[in-house]
């Protein structure tokens, strides 16, 4: 089996798990703020159960959330997954939707109230406070724990084997049974090469936001 041919198998497994990445960011990002935004609702039953669904996808691993979601339905409700993606896609946008949650709460909760007093004197709405005079801010305040958790994202895509999504580190597995070793390090050229550039990125965003360093 030639390099090339190798190569572009792997670049195919490899599009899988950006797309998985990219659909996850997609739908979490926006998720998770509406959850944040339920944990700190002023309705009890809303802050329990949000805080509860937290808890418990933050403390089961994320290989167990994809099983759940793939297998779940067929054995109990008899209606299997069309489609080992969108079983991966759903466990992760849950998954990524809930940390991101957090960190989108510690950042809205780290603004002091003089902020918002400032607003109110001013004669803002809350709304016109939140998204005029706060969310900037927290955007600030949040971009390097929110790195940190997009890089992991990039890396979690390789569980989506435990499914059989043939994404690129299940494809160089497979190469290492006809005694191909290389492609499991050509598969780590990958991964560097794309959370490098994710890491450029987000230096160059907090640089952006760097505007308090005198």
């Amino acid at each position: 089996m030639s390099f090339v041919q190798v190569s572009l198998d792997l670049l195919e497994g490899f599009s899988q798990n950006c797309y998985l990445f990219g659909a996850t960011l997609l739908f979490s990002l926006p998720l998770g703020l509406i959850i944040a935004m339920g944990s700190m609702s002023k309705f009890k039953i809303i802050k329990y159960i949000t805080k509860a669904f937290v808890w418990v996808i933050r403390g089961t691993p994320l290989m167990l959330q994809l099983f759940v979601v793939f297998y779940v339905p067929g054995l109990v409700f008899k209606t299997p997954m069309s489609s080992r993606m969108t079983a991966a896609l759903i466990a992760f946008v849950i998954n990524y939707s809930a940390y991101f949650s957090e960190i989108y709460r510690g950042g809205i909760e780290s603004i002091p109230k003089g902020q918002y007093e400032a607003g109110q004197v001013l004669g803002m709405t809350k709304s016109q406070i939140f998204f005029k005079v706060v969310l900037m801010q927290v955007i600030k305040r949040i971009v390097p724990p929110m790195s940190n958790e997009i890089i992991t994202l990039v890396k979690d895509t390789s569980l989506a084997r435990s499914i059989a999504i043939y994404e690129i580190l299940m494809k160089a597995t497979d190469f290492t049974t006809v005694g191909l070793i290389w492609p499991l390090f050509y598969t780590a050229v990958f991964f560097l090469v794309f959370c490098g550039g994710l890491t450029l990125l987000f230096n160059f965003i907090e640089k952006k936001f760097d505007y308090y360093r005198g």
